[in-house]
Order: C-alpha cells, then sequence, then structure tokens
C-alpha cells in the first residue's frame, strides 16, 4: 500500500505549485497527510516566496477535502547538527536540544494551531530528524501520539508511539508493506508532477490515505531491521561518493 506526504506548507511557500498539487490529488480522490510549519522562519522559504496570507484558509479548505493535517516542527529552523534516532540528515530543529526547549517548540506550535481551529494526530519533523526527548515533549505538551518517519515494512508501535514508516521521496515501487512518499511540492518539477500522476493512474488502486491505516500493537521485527540497516548502509555510501 502506498500514502502520500506533503511537506513544508506554511505562509511562505509556493502558491502556484501547491495549488496544482491539490487539483491533481483531488482529481484522482486522494487525501494526503499534509505538514504545516506553525511559524516557519526558514529564511531559505521566507527569502524566496511571498506571505501568502490566505494560508490558513487553504488550511481549511484541504481540511475539508479530508487531508491529514501533521504538526512539521515549529519554525522549521536547524538548531543543531544531530541526526536523533531517525538520522536521515544531520541536521535538526529538534534532535540534540534539550527537554525544556523542545517542550517549549512543540508547546508554541500547537498554540498557533489551536489559534487557527486546527487539531493534529501526527507530527514529523523538519529533515526527519527527532530524538527521544521530542517525543516526550509530544506527550507532555500535545495529545499527538503518530509519528509520519523511520525507516520500517509497517507500521509499528514504540512506547507510546505508533509510527507510519517514511521510506521515499518520489514514488516507486519497493518490497514494504506500507511506502510513504514525501514530497516537497515547493521544490517539484514538471518531471515530478508527471511522474507522480502516471504513477497514480497506474497503482490508484493500491494508495490509501491516513484514514484507511490499520494501527496495531505491532513490534519491530527482523525485516524491518534488515530494511533500516540496508537504507542507511546505501545512504552512507551515495553521502561518500557525493562528497
Amino acid at each position: 500500500m502506498y500514502l502520500i506526504r506533503l511537506d513544508d506548507a506554511s505562509e511562505y511557500m509556493d502558491v502556484e505549485k501547491w495549488g496544482r498539487l491539490a487539483v491533481l490529488l483531488h482529481r484522482y480522490d486522494i487525501k494526503p497527510i499534509v505538514g504545516i510549519i506553525p511559524a516557519n522562519k526558514d529564511a531559505t522559504l521566507v527569502s524566496k516566496y511571498q506571505r501568502d496570507f490566505d494560508f490558513w484558509k487553504k488550511v481549511d479548505v484541504w481540511h475539508s477535502k479530508g487531508w491529514t493535517i501533521a504538526l512539521h516542527g515549529y519554525t522549521h529552523v536547524y538548531s543543531s547538527n544531530s541526526g536523533g534516532i531517525n538520522p536521515v540528515n544531520f541536521r535538526s530543529e529538534f534532535a540534540g536540544l534539550s527537554l525544556d526547549e523542545q517542550r517549549e517548540k512543540i508547546r508554541c506550535g500547537m498554540r498557533v494551531f489551536q489559534e487557527h481551529q486546527i487539531q493534529s494526530q501526527i507530527f514529523f519533523a523538519p529533515a526527519h530528524t527527532f530524538d527521544m526527548n521530542t517525543l516526550e515533549a509530544l506527550k507532555r505538551e500535545s495529545d499527538i501520539r503518530i509519528i509520519s518517519d523511520t525507516i520500517a515494512n509497517d507500521i509499528y508501535k514504540l512506547d507510546d508511539f505508533y509510527f507510519i514508516p517514511q521510506q521515499s521521496g518520489h514514488v516507486r515501487k519497493l518490497p514494504l508493506k506500507l511506502l510513504t512518499f514525501c514530497y516537497h511540492p515547493n521544490t517539484m518539477s514538471e518531471k515530478d508532477f508527471n511522474i507522480l500522476e502516471g504513477f497514480i493512474i497506474n497503482n490508484r488502486e493500491q494508495i490509501i490515505n491516513f484514514d484507511d491505516l490499520l494501527f496495531k500493537e505491532r513490534k519491530l521485527g527482523q525485516y524491518d531491521k534488515v530494511i533500516r540497516k540496508l537504507y542507511f548502509s546505501i545512504r552512507a555510501v551515495m553521502s561518500k561518493l557525493r562528497g
């Protein structure tokens, strides 16, 4: 089964590309998980895009269409070089920070959501990086108990949290029970849109929505661990080749 996740929605985003993607997904009745940056201060985004004063109205429209709203950090500004417990990258808004600092970020992010009457069940951190303090901060400052991230074959539970694995940045077929494609609409090219639509056309029956997911008391198994080890091994090799 396939799940689509969209990252970096905020008051500073490529409105045209987000609108185009919304039309595409609506055409095939696909309801993604969308990550909202509550108070975007990421200079790479704020300096590139004009502020969209209708952004929160767009969020209301997405919600009315059945999109699942996720808390995507707080400011999207990286505070450390830590990869945390999901070292997909070695930069983070959360991993490596104290519990009190992370609680403040979660508290402020949830406050922004509350101001806009947004309820969220899901969290995913900028750059995919977080640590155990992030989970504790979520427990203390929110009702969120679902994380969209980490490498695994299917949803699993650790401590009080369910993890929806996120394994690819674009559509493709892999030997996994549940595969989440993480798209960043701000940076999508014409080719990206065309490939995505082609994949949807050919695989529509296998693309599910958040409400279709089953959250079982499943722990990580041996296959999950093999997938994870392989993923990070390949990533390490690619990093060396690039650099």
